[in-house]
């Protein structure tokens, strides 16, 4: 039988100390754990795990003479987990030290077993003195990378103590209504009739909250493709493009298709979906299939159009663009540990490069959305006014959301507003 703290710690070494991305590592390693629960408690020490790293990783620095990362990178994350599960997800502390000192002879590591029970018991004996020195500093205060509570402060001081706090919260789980093939209501029903806490989103309009998340394949409807995935303020995309029936829309950068699956749940659309990625343009092309939707599948690079456009223009452009996903860290932990300072300037030039080059392929009278789900403003107000300083027929579109602020140029949902994801929209017209 594998020992799921065992698992865990492999597996957050992965992500945290070689960039493997949490979602990799878990579809890697859950296969080896045949029971739910223990696959459900994988998912929470690998997510608490990346999310907290940045706080429990200096700790043990404190708590140990010499470190443990480079020459025993698996126990070093076992304590991390150690500590996760007693301050973070507050088990017993009999539970938590005893799994975590079994599971390090489980890792065939049985030399280290008395330091790991050493180093918990430490923790227990002098955490206050521990947490207030982690307190200290907003970097582990926070969980966060110096650079990025750095950037947040500078371009949402305001807002930066309660960003930083949102990212550290588990989100709920949100799911889309599938038009074609039910109702939100009817779906709503099938949930709590299967027992789950579920209730419709106040202004989305096909969006369904329930409050924590699980294993989604087992909620009624999932394999009828009743509903999909998605978070709420990326369901806004859906109105804010206006799509009209039988209007040519293109997708670009559409991978993993949950906005063009939107699209095509509201209305009979000639969509394109456009991604560069080989393997991600089949994981649109098996969300088309489950929710019984079809448009054009189509492989190429959103900034070099000549080498795939056929000179048609189109009606609608959606440009969720490909960007830093700051504003996502609540419900993708691992980017904390994987982003640099030195990929923004990199990401807005692509940015614009992208934007730059799809303009063009908007007919008078179009509109265009861009999208990103970043909270920095390098990458979207920057990225908008430098379109409309040189596109002299490109009209920024003002509109509100009941959730976020508004921007330089378009709006901005931050982590937590509302209860979302982070989120940056702008409206542009072609005169």
């Amino acid at each position: 039988m594998t020992d799921t703290r065992a698992l865990a710690a492999t597996a957050l070494a992965e992500i945290a100390l070689r960039g493997t991305s949490l979602r990799e590592a878990m579809e890697r390693h859950a296969s080896k754990l045949p029971d739910p629960r223990d696959r459900a408690l994988l998912m929470a020490l690998l997510s608490e795990g990346a999310r907290w790293w940045l706080r429990f990783d200096p700790a043990l620095d404190r708590l140990l003479e010499q470190p443990l990362r480079r020459k025993e990178p698996a126990v070093h994350a076992l304590l991390v987990l150690g500590l996760v599960q007693l301050e973070i997800l507050q088990l017993s502390d009999y539970a938590a030290v005893a799994a975590t000192v079994e599971a390090t002879r489980a890792l065939k590591r049985p030399r280290l077993a008395g330091l790991v029970n050493a180093v918990l018991r430490r923790w227990q004996r002098e955490r206050i003195e521990l947490l207030a020195a982690l307190d200290a500093v907003p970097a582990t205060r926070h969980a966060h990378p110096a650079w990025l509570a750095g950037a947040i402060a500078r371009d949402w001081p305001a807002q930066a103590e309660a960003v930083l706090a949102a990212d550290n919260r588990e989100p709920p789980l949100m799911l889309r209504a599938n038009r074609r093939r039910s109702t939100r209501e009817a779906l709503l029903e099938r949930l709590r009739v299967d027992g789950q806490t579920a209730e419709p989103h106040p202004w989305l309009a096909d969006a369904i909250v329930l409050p924590h998340s699980g294993d989604v394949t087992r909620l009624p409807g999932f394999v009828e493709g009743l509903f999909a995935v998605q978070d709420g303020a990326a369901q806004a995309a859906a109105d804010l493009l206006d799509v009209r029936p039988g209007q040519r829309v293109l997708d670009a950068c559409a991978a993993p298709g949950g906005k063009a699956c939107h699209l095509l749940e509201r209305t009979d659309l000639e969509l394109t979906a456009l991604d560069a990625d080989p393997a991600r343009l089949r994981r649109i092309s098996q969300n088309f299939e489950r929710l019984g939707l079809r448009a054009e599948l189509l492989e190429g690079d959103a900034g070099k159009p000549h080498a795939w456009w056929d000179g048609e223009p189109y009606d609608r452009i959606l440009l969720d663009a490909p960007c830093s996903a700051t504003g996502v860290l609540r419900r993708r932990p691992d980017v904390r540990l994987h982003r640099r300072a030195s990929d923004v300037p990199a990401l807005a030039a692509l940015q614009q490069r992208i934007l730059v080059a799809l303009w063009p392929l908007l007919k008078p009278g179009g509109r265009l959305l861009y999208a990103t789900c970043s909270l920095l403003r390098a990458e979207n107000e920057a990225a908008i006014q430098a379109l409309l300083a040189t596109a002299s027929d490109a009209h920024a579109l003002p509109f509100t959301l009941p959730a976020g602020q508004a921007a330089a140029v378009g709006w901005q949902i931050l982590p937590g507003d509302g209860d979302l994801d982070g989120m940056y929209y702008a409206v542009l017209e072609k005169r």
